[in-house]
């Protein structure tokens, strides 16, 4: 799920700033009025269309670049496949029969020595459950099928809807905050040199602004893990959950340095490292969290 969040985080920057500087370019956006003082309801209205749509377009174009960027090889049932990929395929139709999905979602595999895989898509109609390479080599069947389970879980609780909704909050105010900072920082300047300041102090307090507002996404995405472990394990089993958890955490004990940086799953182990920008609470955590139950 880590790469899902933030590819999903990273399409919404690009996005929100795109439309930003199309509506700055053709005049929209009118929030400052005649006396030159900002229209704060007028600004709000408009930072509410602009976040909503930039979060929107970011979750319509999700699955698209997640196989763009991770090379992403769809595996299709009618194909000539071989016996793993049948299995993977299998296996992803399967849990999500039981999760109660009627779409089956895309199933892909993408070559990376990482342990990783990640579960993405506009709806539950429209997902994507794709998984390393490395993953397959370094899993045994029943750690996959938790893993897989638990991918199959983010899309039967629609995670990514709930995600964009709150990206559109976010957005909201991000566009709310850095048009009123760059609004004072304009009062600084020469009044001819004003609207230049303004333009570019928007982009930079936009851009400074998501990447803070990105904190609140990564807090809801930890949230979001438990929910999906509890049914990664109502699908596949708590043993098998508990055990691609156990496994993962065995994989990343055995990595160093920089290596250990790049596993992202079912996001290995965080101590010593900041939880604010993680995707994934702490595996002993989740892994207490999972047998409490």
């Amino acid at each position: 799920m880590g790469k899902r969040i933030f590819y999903f985080l990273l399409t919404n920057i690009l996005v929100l700033v795109t439309i930003s500087i199309i509506f700055s370019l053709i005049g929209g956006g009118n929030y400052i009025n005649g006396a030159g003082n900002i229209d704060f309801t007028s600004l709000l209205i408009f930072s509410a269309v602009i976040g909503f749509s930039g979060s929107f377009i970011s979750l319509a174009m999700s699955r698209w670049m997640a196989k763009r960027m991770m090379n992403v090889q769809v595996l299709n049932p009618q194909d000539a496949l071989s016996s793993y990929e049948r299995d993977i395929v299998e296996k992803v139709h399967r849990l999500s029969r039981a999760a109660g999905l009627t779409h089956m979602p895309e199933v892909g595999i993408y070559d990376s020595p990482e342990v990783n895989a990640f579960a993405t898509g506009p709806s539950k109609k429209r997902s994507l459950v794709a998984v390393s390479t490395g993953l397959l080599r370094e899993m045994d069947e029943d750690a996959i099928e938790g893993v897989i389970a638990h991918e199959v879980a983010h899309i039967a609780n629609g995670d990514m809807v709930t995600m964009t909704l709150l990206q559109g909050v976010v957005n909201t105010f991000v566009v709310f905050l850095s048009r009123i900072a760059a609004w004072i920082v304009s009062r600084f300047v020469k009044e001819e040199l004003a609207p230049i300041v303004h333009f570019i102090a928007v982009l930079v307090f936009q851009i400074a602004f998501s990447i803070l507002g990105s904190l609140v996404v990564y807090a809801y995405s930890r949230h979001r893990e438990y929910h999906a472990d509890r049914g990664g394990a109502d699908l596949a089993g708590r043993d098998k959950m508990t055990h691609a958890l156990q496994m993962l955490k065995a994989y990343s004990n055995r990595m160093k340095g920089e290596e250990q940086t790049a596993i992202s799953t079912l996001k290995i182990n965080n101590k010593g490292k900041s939880m604010l920008f993680s995707t994934h609470p702490d595996i002993d955590e989740r892994i207490r969290r999972l047998n409490s139950r």
